[in-house]
């Protein structure tokens, strides 16, 4: 027999730690610490909190923190299967398309599209999809111009290297107006 599978021996706090996960008292204390009382404050799964400047939860029994990218990265995420008809999303390219789009697989939204087509309400439909995307577009177009009147150093550049130049002439007020009228253009070309 091979006597070097199990050299190291488990300890009690390690068999302790076990029997408590397996038991769901994640909260539990395995060993005793003297000289030191820290606030301990019972955790359940699920629980949100901050904690040194982090937020942290407890999922599956495991302390993690919650990153700011986690709700990035949930709205990214596409399903395995459809939440509209339950079948599974196997068109990568075109389901991954739609769902960020539609939250529908493919195969939903031509079957959508193609009943509006058939009521004689696709056109309708376009038109109302182009008018949201344009009011999205103006909303990030007031964005930059209220960060263009907000701007601090307005003859600071910022290169594409990463590093600031000084620029002379650094009247916003005309490059303002200008960006000003043409956001009113596009409003006018989108409301009629």
């Amino acid at each position: 027999m091979n006597e070097s599978v199990l050299k190291k021996e488990f300890r009690e706090k390690d068999v302790q730690r076990v029997r408590n996960i397996v038991n769901k008292k994640y909260g539990d204390k395995i060993s005793t610490q003297v000289g030191y009382t820290k606030e301990n404050i019972d955790r359940k799964e699920g629980d949100i909190w901050e904690e040194n400047g982090k937020n942290w939860t407890i999922k599956n029994g495991i302390k993690m923190t919650i990153s700011k990218l986690d709700l990035v990265k949930k709205a990214l995420q596409i399903p395995l299967t459809c939440p509209k008809c339950g079948k599974a999303m196997k068109k990568k390219v075109l389901d991954t398309k739609m769902y960020a789009i539609h939250k529908e697989c493919f195969d939903c939204v031509i079957t959508r599209e193609t009943k509006l087509r058939l009521e004689g309400k696709y056109e309708a439909y376009v038109q109302d999809m182009v008018r949201r995307n344009a009011k999205g577009f103006i909303g990030d177009l007031e964005q930059i111009l209220q960060d263009l009147i907000n701007d601090v150093h307005p003859d600071q550049i910022v290169t594409e290297n990463g590093e600031m130049e000084q620029w002379s002439g650094g009247n916003n007020s005309e490059l303002v107006r200008e960006f000003q009228e043409y956001i009113e253009k596009v409003k006018s070309i989108t409301q009629s």
